[in-house]
């Protein structure tokens, strides 16, 4: 199991994207693709910062892809090693495009239409996901549980729809993502109604 040689680094935040950071460690700079999840999550540049990894090796380069949290890593290793078709590239849009906890309602509630908003993945590719994942022995049941005792909060439904609505017309994922935090930067996003969400969005984007 390659993948699991390196599994975090710890060190100096040099340069924080939306789509990967570069981390000293021991004066040695790596390279980390990132989700936007975890982008949201790091401190300032300068700053000590511990980072999950999964290595994937390929003949032509060593590849390191970096989490904030445990569960955001977990459904990326499950998505590149179990949903035929997806690779680290499409696995990283699924997390960016939607938090882990909607991804597992949608995948339990068999909502393809969700699934097939994010960038990334077509109808036939969220119906794989569905029926590939949705039989994984335990999965299901367990993400059931998950899903009843942790429903989204009605701010990270807000925020998502949103931002997948933003997607399907067109806007990139990261320009979307900016203009949904601006809009409810210092306000409670559960407070804006998602029309207003929406619009207060568009214009920012225009």
């Amino acid at each position: 199991m390659l993948g699991g040689m390196i599994t975090f680094l710890e060190g100096i935040l040099v340069e924080a994207y939306p789509t990967h950071v570069v981390l000293n460690v021991h004066g040695v700079g790596y390279h980390v693709s990132i989700p936007l999840s975890s982008y949201d999550r790091l401190p300032a540049p300068g700053s000590k910062f511990h980072i999950l990894t999964h290595l994937q090796i390929r003949e032509d380069a060593h590849v390191l892809f970096g989490f904030a949290t445990t569960p955001e890593r977990d459904l990326f290793r499950l998505l590149i090693h179990h949903v035929s078709g997806i690779g680290p590239k499409t696995a990283l849009d699924v997390l960016s495009g939607v938090s882990v906890m909607s991804f597992k309602a949608a995948v339990v509630a068999g909502d393809t239409k969700s699934l097939s908003q994010v960038k990334g993945i077509g109808k036939k590719t969220a119906e794989r996901i569905i029926v590939e994942l949705k039989d994984k022995v335990g999965v299901a049941a367990a993400w059931e549980a998950a899903s009843a005792t942790h429903a989204p909060a009605p701010r990270e439904m807000e925020m998502n729809d949103a931002m997948l609505a933003l997607i399907a017309l067109g806007y990139k994922q990261v320009d979307a993502h900016k203009a949904i935090k601006a809009v409810t930067e210092g306000r409670p996003v559960e407070e804006i109604p998602s029309d207003e969400l929406l619009r207060e969005a568009l214009k920012r984007l225009a």
